[in-house]
């Protein structure tokens, strides 16, 4: 056991953790959180998990200077068209006057 103020050092366990055994001889503790590298030379598979894609994705390096395309089918561009025009159209008085004082029926005549 280390003393106050010491550190012992425990290779492959994270966080270098100690405990004592039933005999009372100090040794690692089993699953406490072991790290192992995956790589070229293991042949553990490896699951990609949401949140690392989400991660992946959310911290990913932009380039801020990259042009964005968008390119829309024919149909979204022909909406896109009819929204510019509506929003772009010119707005007089006399418009608003016909609009607001125009005859309305109930009913059949």
């Amino acid at each position: 056991m280390a003393n106050l103020g010491e550190v012992n050092q425990v290779g492959g366990v994270f966080g270098g953790v100690e405990g004592v055994n039933a005999g009372g001889t100090i040794g690692q503790v089993e699953n406490a959180g072991t790290i192992r590298q995956v790589g070229s030379s293991s042949n553990l598979p490896t699951k990609t998990g949401f949140w690392n894609k989400f991660k992946g994705f959310w911290l990913q390096e932009i380039d801020w200077n990259k042009e964005i395309r968008v390119e829309l089918t024919p149909s979204e561009q022909k909406i896109e068209d009819e929204i510019n025009e509506f929003l772009h159209q010119e707005i007089t008085w006399e418009k608003v006057h016909d609009f607001l004082f125009q005859e309305i029926s109930f009913g059949k005549k």
